[in-house]
């Protein structure tokens, strides 16, 4: 059974920085699907932010390129997101995202608040 823990979350001033972070269970490596992060913000529908396919093909939203990276780390089954120069648009609820073989699971996520 697959499962998704998402955390990291919090609030920053403008400007500031955040990483979260995704523990997987339930895979034996990332080579068998597409990972990511998705944001809800408030009274927005759920938008993709960043993809890391099995073969390391990188998708990221227009409003975060240059700002936010993905990454994974295959060892300990984590997939990460660094958030640089973040905006109060950047705020939302961040969910991890997996598509294993064609099923979508979810993270539980974490609330992001970018304010001074």
């Amino acid at each position: 059974q697959v499962q998704l823990v998402d955390s990291g979350g919090g609030w920053v001033q403008p400007g500031g920085s955040l990483r979260l972070s995704c523990v997987v269970s339930g895979i034996s490596s990332f080579s068998s699907g597409t990972m990511g992060w998705y944001r809800q913000g408030p009274g927005k529908e759920r938008e993709l932010v960043a993809t890391i396919t099995d073969n390391w093909k990188i998708n990221y939203a227009d409003s975060v390129k240059g700002r936010f990276t993905i990454s994974t780390d295959n060892t300990s089954l984590k997939v990460y997101l660094q958030m640089m120069t973040l905006k109060p648009n950047d705020t939302a609820v961040y969910y991890c995202h997996a598509n294993i073989r064609t099923t979508d699971y979810w993270g539980q996520g974490t609330q992001v608040t970018v304010s001074s």
